[in-house]
């Protein structure tokens, strides 16, 4: 009874505290977000970006999980062993972890065993599935590769060493889940989930609310021995326009704003990338180094069967020469991110190649190469389409611009999320803007984008870039267990890569958030990840 009138406490406070910022509301425990493109699905199987990834993260729970330093530790494995000869895993789960509860399962508030991992990893490699997280488990051998010891104790048995296979484990994908409840065909899991994270799924009404509530038996505790999550609710809202968004923020109606927009970035932000001081009594700027690289990508093969200009490496070479990335990044990102002028391996990883390695403003060079490519005099450069979403149109207009000058003529076309996912990974789109935020704190994430196994849509070579001397090298380096060597191994691979230009880094990216004054407890980590049960609201008189 205590638990249900609790529930309804929870239920009323959220919907009334979403008429608007007054009264006592306003500092309830509820963490209010947006996510503006929209959720497609909560099943951990389908978490392969980030709008997908931070609700799955409140609501599960895998082996391990990393902290903000992107150290792997425990999660519901207490603890683990790793066999000498870097292939066999063996995992101790605790006993407290309890699935969320739910009219399917066997037993209200089941307790999570082995046997539910040994399911949970086999389902993502299931062909049905379907899983864009199936090439996470591509190390482990062919059958018996997960095998429940007993309830208490699971095994992994890969095919070869893969020194990054910790860190995987950590990623949403490789979450728990209940079978009984993902296989009955009246459950929907993956718009009804259940889990076992902090947080408990209560209602999704679709391009209105997600409703999360606070899962009162959660196992993890804090320093003091208190139970987390510390909030009542997660509140997600879907406002499609940037602009709406920021304005709710301000009325206090959000608890946050990620990034940078063009919507409020000259309103928050100054030309230095520190936070505008009129808003310093209201507002917290928390920025760091962020494990994400922007690109633009160049499919190496004829899109819908046509000949392209940008199968010329010097064409392509042109283009990475052809801006300046410093003014880019100060006139367009107030400074928040670093030029993307050695490869794609971003800083903070070993096997980053170092500043001046890759491409710098050299339009010189940038002519000089297109004269080599035949196009001189009369015969000049045909339009390049380049295509992006709405989000970083700025950018793709700054670099149409600066290449005119250099002599390509680059005609913009601008779609919305879904259809230009789909159209990169099915390979329709000869130029367009991408971005690989790292799944797990290794540089091997980043190659993987250019390994001729991996061609979209089954894997992420979204360029289907192919060299058998980059192919060697990868793997010789998933095999490699010394760090240093390691790291030499990837450092000629980003070398390849900025040789034949697949790709056109942009920039690195920080991770940027700006939160209210009365939010505690709201870390920032390399690889974006949004950890919700360590958070405070400080609640306030109202004045």
């Amino acid at each position: 009874m205590l638990r249900l009138q609790h529930t309804i406490w929870i239920i009323v406070v959220l919907f009334s505290s979403c008429s608007g910022p007054s009264g006592s509301d306003r500092h309830a425990q509820v963490f209010r977000y947006n996510e503006s493109k929209g959720i497609t699905t909560l099943d951990p199987a389908y978490a392969r970006n980030q709008t997908i990834i931070w609700p799955v993260t409140q609501l599960f729970n895998g082996l391990v999980q990393l902290d903000n330093e992107l150290n792997v530790e425990p999660c519901i494995a207490h603890r683990w062993m790793v066999s000498e000869d870097g292939m066999e895993y063996t995992f101790w789960l605790r006993g407290d972890v309890r699935f969320h509860d739910s009219p399917f399962l066997e037993e209200q508030q089941r307790t999570v065993n082995a046997h539910d991992f040994v399911y949970s990893f086999e389902r993502i490699l299931d062909p049905e599935v379907a899983s864009p997280g199936s090439w996470i488990f591509e190390f482990a051998g062919s059958g018996n590769s997960f095998t429940a010891l007993n309830d208490s104790v699971l095994k992994i048995r890969l095919s070869a060493p893969f020194p990054p296979f910790l860190s995987i484990l950590a990623m949403p994908y490789c979450s728990v889940v209940p079978e009984e409840v993902v296989e009955h065909p009246g459950a929907d899991f993956a718009h009804a989930p259940v889990g076992t994270g902090p947080f408990m799924f209560r209602s999704w009404s679709a391009d209105e609310k997600l409703i999360l509530l606070k899962n009162p038996g959660y196992f993890e505790k804090d320093d003091a021995g208190i139970r987390l999550p510390y909030l009542e609710a997660v509140s997600i809202s879907f406002i499609k326009d940037k602009q709406s968004e920021f304005l709710e923020f301000l009325k206090g109606n959000l608890d946050f704003l990620s990034g940078v927009h063009p919507a409020y970035k000259d309103e928050l932000l100054t030309r230095s990338g520190t936070l505008n001081p009129e808003y310093s009594d209201r507002i917290r700027l928390i920025n760091m180094p962020y494990l994400n690289t922007e690109y633009l990508g160049i499919l190496q093969e004829p899109a819908e069967g046509d000949e392209h200009v940008l199968l010329d490496r010097r064409i392509r070479m042109a283009v990475n020469y052809g801006f300046d990335r410093e003014k880019m990044m100060k006139y367009l990102r107030n400074n928040l991110g670093y030029a993307a002028t050695a490869g794609m391996i971003p800083p903070g990883l070993p096997g980053h190649l170092g500043e001046g390695s890759g491409y710098s403003y050299r339009p010189d060079r940038a002519r000089e190469l297109i004269r080599e490519a035949g196009f001189t005099g009369e015969k000049r450069l045909p339009p390049v389409l380049l295509t992006t979403t709405s989000d970083y149109l700025d950018l793709c207009e700054y670099i149409q611009f600066e290449l005119g000058k250099i002599g390509m003529d680059i005609e913009i076309s601008v779609s919305t999320g879904g259809a230009f996912r789909n159209m990169v990974a099915n390979g329709n789109l000869q130029f367009f803007r991408g971005s690989w935020i790292a799944d797990y704190a290794d540089a091997e994430n980043y190659m993987t984008l250019f390994h001729s196994k991996n061609f979209a849509p089954e894997g992420p070579n979204y360029t289907r870039f192919s060299s058998g001397e980059f192919d060697s090298l990868y793997d010789q380096a998933i095999r490699e267990v010394d760090p240093g060597k390691r790291a030499a191994l990837y450092r000629q691979m980003d070398s390849i890569v900025v040789a034949e230009a697949p790709v056109v880094p942009l920039y690195y990216d920080k991770v940027v958030r700006f939160v209210p004054v009365e939010i505690s407890g709201f870390a920032a980590n390399p690889m974006n990840n949004l950890v919700l049960k360590t958070v405070r609201k400080t609640m306030q008189h109202d004045e």
